[in-house]
């Protein structure tokens, strides 16, 4: 070997082990977020250049936030130290079983963590997410047991005058059995679509090991779209790219709950379904429990369980369509008809507490039939994933 070209191998040997030995704090071969042992979780960020890096999320205390819709619950902050490589870091106390999201604010910058790939989209809000085992939160994680299908089909919708996206689990051995189910129909909040309940939701996780541990019926979950201006979650549909928006055009108008139809039927006939009242569910949270409220009454004798999960109670004095007239009397002809569960569950700082206080004071008013939860925290997904968990179990005995 020359000395030519020793000193040239010595010089890529040398530039390799620099490069290599900097690729210890890329954010490639960070690790953020660790859970160690005692549920304690370590964030970590490669950025040598910031001044400050904060991290937020809902595993911190919540503070109060003015929005569009009032005062809200929303995520605190905590800052991150920086070490002499460049890399912030956070180590928490042990956390609560839970799932989590979360974010950086780098110099004022709000972004996701580039070393976790795992991110759910909240209307136009990405962030990432971790999980904490144990208890409740065991039901969100993927386990090995049978596993159900989710597909995303296509429907025709007359009374909305266009094909319409829906996302639908059908529960473990469905493709093989001969069986009729029972359907729960789940519905979204504002600013969601036929995404919002699979990815949020963590739905085919949570049926998945409920029916594993018996303490759910294998069940049809539909989780149709609606925004009734889409025929698809941004992204997905004719429209393609866009930002999503919190309220669009026709929110909550009544167009969706009278077309509401269209979605029963194109199940019952693509589907082997127990099609009766008594083997049909409906439930959403927020807007969707506004449409769950009044899909049931507008459609008499279809659905013999209701889930309102901090639903959006509020007049509709804007609306002259009929789905909103004769409000007492159709909830009262709903009572009338019979069914086996009304369900109704908030938490105690939700900002439609009040409201939804009042609509229990109209139903012990009139007798109606209900059951009520009140749990802790706010208008937040955390709240809807454990109802679903205390919903289904209900379904369908």
């Amino acid at each position: 070997m020359n000395k030519h070209f020793q000193i040239i191998l010595f010089a890529f040997l040398l530039s390799f082990s620099v490069q290599a030995q900097e690729a210890l704090f890329r954010p490639q071969n960070i690790i953020s977020p660790e859970i160690h042992a005692d549920n304690s979780v370590t964030f970590r960020l490669f950025a040598p250049n910031a001044k400050e890096v904060q991290v937020t999320g809902d595993f911190l205390p919540s503070v109060k936030m003015d929005t569009p819709m009032g005062q809200m619950d929303g995520p605190g902050k905590a800052t991150l130290t920086k070490d002499d490589k460049g890399v912030w870091s956070l180590k928490t106390q042990s956390l609560n079983p839970e799932l989590y999201n979360y974010s950086f604010i780098i110099d004022g910058f709000s972004t996701t963590d580039p070393s976790n790939p795992f991110l759910i989209r909240d209307v136009a809000s990405a962030t990432n997410i971790f999980i904490i085992g144990g208890g409740h939160a065991d039901l969100f994680k993927t386990n090995d047991i049978p596993h159900g299908s989710v597909t995303r089909r296509w429907y025709e919708s007359p009374g909305l005058g266009m094909d319409r996206r829906i996302t639908i689990y059908t529960p473990p051995g469905y493709e093989k059995s001969s069986e009729s189910y029972p359907v729960l129909y789940l519905l979204h909040g504002a600013g969601g679509d036929e995404e919002a309940w699979i990815n949020l939701g963590r739905t085919a996780q949570i049926m998945d090991n409920l029916i594993a541990q018996g303490k759910a019926k294998p069940m049809i979950v539909v989780m149709p779209n609606g925004n009734v201006i889409q025929d698809a979650a941004p992204g997905e549909g004719n429209q393609n790219f866009y930002k999503p928006q919190f309220m669009i055009p026709k929110t909550m108008d009544g167009t969706y709950e009278g077309a509401f139809g269209d979605i029963i039927k194109f199940i019952e006939s693509n589907y082997r379904v127990k099609a009766n009242k008594a083997n049909r569910a409906i439930a959403g949270l927020s807007m969707g429990g506004f449409h769950t409220l009044h899909i049931s009454r507008y459609h008499p004798n279809t659905f013999d369980y209701m889930g309102l999960f901090s639903a959006a109670i509020m007049p509709r004095e804007d609306a002259t369509g009929k789905v909103y007239s004769n409000f007492d009397q159709t909830l009262k002809a709903q009572m009338d008809n019979g069914y086996k569960l009304y369900w109704i569950a908030i938490g105690k700082t939700d900002f439609l507490y009040k409201a939804n206080q009042e609509y229990l004071e109209k139903l012990k008013g009139m007798n109606m039939p209900h059951e009520y939860v009140e749990s802790e925290g706010g208008h937040i997904w955390r709240n809807w994933r454990v109802y679903l968990t205390q919903f289904t179990p209900r379904l369908f005995q």
